[in-house]
């Protein structure tokens, strides 16, 4: 596996996503296979994760290529240097993550978003959640968090919840101190 050229590599495999997805094309098991597939295994990603980018993309102009980059090199990261290059067994169960409406120090979505970037640091969630999605990217934007940088912040405090909970509410309030 190549390291320098994974932006190179990932960056086809987008358009790819995105092409095939606006052709119309729904089954992520026909998106990739042969090289671009071990590939993606080989990196910790999995089509289902482009087919999201590129839904999301096509049909609502975001997350972007570069947000995706952003995302999947710390996913990549700890893949290969906390997984050992090992996939995950456990899958998030969907029905177990707290409601949209839930709130943490008055913040809607922070309750849900935490085990949703904890699962997808670790490669854990379900073909029917995407980190990023609609809701994430407004939670995002409402608190000036930069998708990646969220999912650094997992990491870096991936068993203390309360420590990312304060991390938000300081950026939270800076936001707000500067609007």
């Amino acid at each position: 596996m190549k390291n320098y050229d994974f932006a190179t590599r990932f960056h086809a495999l987008y358009d790819k996503a995105v092409g095939l997805y606006t052709a119309g094309r729904r089954d992520t098991k026909a998106y990739f296979a042969g090289d671009d597939d071990a590939w993606l295994t080989a990196n910790g990603l999995t089509a289902q994760h482009l087919y999201d980018y590129a839904e999301d993309q096509i049909n609502h102009g975001e997350p972007g290529y570069d947000n995706a980059l952003g995302i999947e090199l710390v996913r990549r990261d700890y893949f290969l240097n906390v997984q050992g290059g090992k996939t995950s067994r456990t899958v998030l169960d969907e029905k177990k993550l707290p409601a949209k409406t839930d709130t943490i120090l008055g913040m809607t979505w922070l309750a849900r978003i935490i085990p949703k970037a904890k699962a997808k640091l670790r490669g854990e969630l379900p073909a029917s959640l995407m980190y990023c999605c609609g809701g994430d990217r407004n939670f995002l934007q409402v608190h000036d968090i930069q998708p990646a940088e969220f999912l650094g912040v997992i990491w870096r405090h991936e068993h203390d919840d309360a420590a990312i909970v304060n991390w938000v509410a300081h950026r939270s309030a800076v936001v707000i101190k500067m609007s």
